[in-house]
């Protein structure tokens, strides 16, 4: 009898789960027209949309975007993922904004120059993160912490990719298969405020926000069924659901969410 050979870890997952992270590993490859590889920036800000293009969740690092975007996407370490704020089923393309001028300062070495970079990756995130809320049909994206008020300015050259192959985005794109995941996803977000009791303003805005792309999707499947046109986003008022989105009201001007702060500020 042949004796069988264990497989190796890459093979173990399911095909959607292989192709997603196949299509990861080729994103985070990808040069710029200097040579440079996209994710292999310090500094950056990044972004992740959903099937519908509709962003839902933007973020900031200091400790490589290529690292902060693998602990997202892969092997679920970050607040965000484990809260279940963050479905990364949901995720099929992100966005990365590198800060190639701020690669060799760390606050150990140049205080003053870490000083800048940092006010200057809150403004690219708040900045990135205004733009998503207009982009967004229901006016609203999933983080938890909204980033700290900070004046708008340019954002630098970007790089959106795909995250998914035309094999998965028929299999999860349909939308009773969305509606399912995006109602389990809303279920196991309020059983974390149920089981913690204490949790942030931050994380029951996310559920009502959740809560909120679960109807719209299923009113517009609805409407599908009965030969009907889609309904109007306008239908949805955020605000009055939720207050702002564009601060938070016990902190606005307050840093990012320690899961955001993660970085080697002292070191490389």
């Amino acid at each position: 009898m042949a004796e069988l050979k264990r497989p190796s870890r890459n093979k173990l997952p399911a095909t959607p789960v292989r192709d997603f992270r196949h299509l990861l590993d080729k994103a985070l490859s990808e040069q710029d027209n200097l040579g440079r590889k996209w994710a292999d920036a310090k500094w950056g800000c990044y972004a992740f949309f959903d099937y519908d293009g509709e962003p839902i969740y933007v973020g900031q690092t200091n400790e490589k975007l290529r690292t902060r975007i693998r602990r997202h996407l892969t092997n679920q370490r970050t607040d965000a993922v484990a809260m279940r704020i963050l479905d990364v089923f949901e995720v099929a393309e992100m966005e990365l904004w590198p800060l190639w001028e701020f690669e060799g300062v760390t606050k150990r070495k140049d205080k003053e120059g870490f000083k800048l970079a940092r006010a200057r990756l809150d403004a690219v995130e708040y900045t990135a993160y205004l733009n998503a809320i207009e982009e967004s049909k229901y006016r609203a994206i999933l983080n938890e912490k909204i980033p700290p008020v900070r004046p708008t300015v340019e954002l630098p050259p970007s790089r959106r990719f795909s995250l998914i192959s035309e094999e998965t985005r028929a299999e999860r794109g349909h939308p009773d298969v969305r509606i399912a995941r995006r109602a389990e996803t809303i279920s196991r977000l309020a059983a974390v405020a149920h089981e913690r009791g204490e949790v942030s303003g931050g994380l029951r805005r996310v559920l009502v926000v959740q809560a909120v792309r679960l109807a719209y999707i299923s009113a517009v499947r609805l409407a599908y069924a009965e030969g009907r046109p889609e309904p109007s986003p306008a239908a949805i008022d955020i605000a009055g659901l939720v207050g702002s989105v564009l601060y938070e009201s016990t902190d606005p001007g307050g840093r990012t969410d320690q899961d955001e702060m993660e970085g080697d500020e002292d070191g490389d």
